[in-house]
């Protein structure tokens, strides 16, 4: 693959999938924001019905470059895609921005994002939703989700894919399989230092979400797949509790029965229930503890992002405003 010698200082990292006329609008609006200073590096996501192609780029009067992938990977690995190749092709790279294609996240709102790098003692900022073009359905669903992770993970999790990155930061997030599952998560376990931006979401520019409840759930499990071990560990000890209990129960049953307390027919039926509760507790210990090793030895394969790349294609805008395109394979 080859590039342009061109400003690549701040990035617009961008999944597209069959939303053409969206992410047009998002690339104008970039250009009303921050004109030339932008490149965009936008991952169309294997789209069938409505490709993106890099005049939707040159219209908007911006530099970049369209990602065509051999294969829809979903959104999280179209975005693992897009940094991987900002990592490894995009040196000059001082501030990297991730954001969706739909005008959700609003191009305005960049430049608070951006802001708080300016410290050295912060890594990565992530937008924090001060509201939400939402339903109450999603909105109830998301609280739900919020509280299990907590519960599930031991982390607090408020932010999505809208962040700002240094290049040192997207160095360390390549490097790690986690990526490739779910970004904000990744970003969690990362150890990098976050700042939270509030900011306020937008409503899409065009069409309907393709995500679905059931897309939606996926997402969120995939979330807690990067907490695996985190998971496996609570999940051990609540069950260990729970049979210990069920042991401290079925001796006060015991001991209720030798003492003519207990009526009769209940000891058999109480004590009964508190076997089977310890056997099936004690059961998922002994499996989650297998299954905690299982995850903390199992090998760590790297992934080649240029494996699932079709073909590239440039946008470089010379200094009379006239475009060359160039596409490689």
């Amino acid at each position: 693959m080859s590039t342009h010698t061109q400003s690549t200082s701040f990035v617009i990292v961008t999944p597209v999938y069959d939303d053409v006329e969206a992410a047009s609008k998002l690339f104008k609006e970039l250009s009303k924001v921050f004109g030339r200073d932008v490149y965009i590096v936008a991952v169309d996501d294997g789209s069938v019905r409505q490709p993106l192609e890099v005049s939707s780029i040159v219209s908007a009067n911006l530099n970049g470059v369209v990602i065509n992938l051999r294969r829809n990977v979903g959104h999280q690995r179209a975005i693992a895609i897009g940094l991987s190749y900002v990592s490894d092709l995009l040196p000059e790279a001082s501030r990297i921005v991730i954001m969706d294609s739909d005008g959700e996240d609003l191009p305005a709102t960049i430049k608070d994002l951006i802001s708080p790098l300016e410290s050295s003692e912060i890594d990565v900022v992530v937008a924090q939703r001060k509201s939400r073009v939402e339903t109450l359905r999603f909105r109830t669903f998301y609280l739900a989700y919020k509280w299990l992770f907590k519960l599930l993970a031991g982390k607090k999790i408020s932010f999505g894919n809208f962040m700002a990155l240094k290049p040192e930061s997207v160095k360390r997030l390549v490097a790690m399989q986690e990526l490739w599952i779910h970004v904000a998560g990744c970003v969690l376990t990362s150890k990098l230092r976050i700042a939270t931006c509030p900011l306020h979401r937008g409503p899409r520019y065009a069409g309907k979400s393709k995500m679905n409840f059931v897309g939606l759930a996926l997402h969120g499990f995939k979330g807690l797949m990067v907490f695996a071990e985190d998971v496996l560990v609570r999940v051990g000890i609540a069950c260990a509790i729970i049979a210990m209990l069920s042991i401290v129960a079925s001796i006060s049953a015991i001991i209720l029965k030798l003492n003519n307390i207990a009526t009769p027919g209940w000891f058999s039926i109480a004590l009964g229930i508190l076997v089977l509760v310890f056997l099936q507790t004690g059961a998922l210990t002994l499996m989650t503890l297998m299954l905690t090793g299982v995850v903390r030895g199992g090998s760590v394969s790297s992934i080649n992002y240029k494996d699932f790349v079709s073909r590239v294609e440039f946008s470089y805008l010379k200094p009379d405003n006239t475009p060359d395109t160039e596409g490689s394979k």
